[in-house]
């Protein structure tokens, strides 16, 4: 056998394992990361859905349901306690009398912001601790590992 053929062999049985050390990393990672949470009180998904009104703007419930994968009915849910809660306010749609379009307040607004601020601040101590090479390797896998995460 040659080299060349040994090579899909050797990747296929290499990819189970990048796999498995990836998925726990990034495990590991995420639940480090929501331990930083400002507030225990909200849920993920409520800061979810605070922080893609944070990035795309205001957005109908459907539009809010897509970018997070869920069904509008949850979404509605979701955004009712937001809105009771003071983090988000609902307005008629520009030309769509049967939609609604859901928008942070100042209050949700900073509370995103605060939450982000204290996540980056725990990552950017822990990056510190690493190598100018294991953050260069970080900074190369980071557009890899958001494309990985898409759905």
């Amino acid at each position: 056998m040659s080299y060349a053929n040994d090579m899909p062999a050797l990747t296929v049985r290499t990819d189970p394992g990048l796999a498995s050390e990836l998925r726990l990393g990034v495990m590991r990672l995420a639940r480090r990361l929501r331990l930083e949470r400002s507030d225990d009180a909200m849920s993920l998904n409520q800061l979810a859905v605070m922080g893609t009104l944070e990035r795309h703007g205001r957005l109908t419930v459907g539009q809010l349901a897509a970018h997070e994968k869920v069904r509008p009915p949850s979404m509605t849910r979701t955004v009712a306690c937001l809105q009771e809660s003071g983090h988000v306010q609902r307005s008629p749609h520009e030309t769509d009398g049967r939609q609604v379009v859901v928008e942070l307040t100042e209050v949700g607004r900073a509370r995103v912001l605060a939450d982000r601020r204290r996540r980056d601040a725990w990552m950017a101590q822990r990056l510190k601790e690493l190598t100018k090479a294991e953050r260069d390797v970080l900074r190369a896998a980071a557009p890899i590992l958001d494309r990985l995460a898409a759905w």
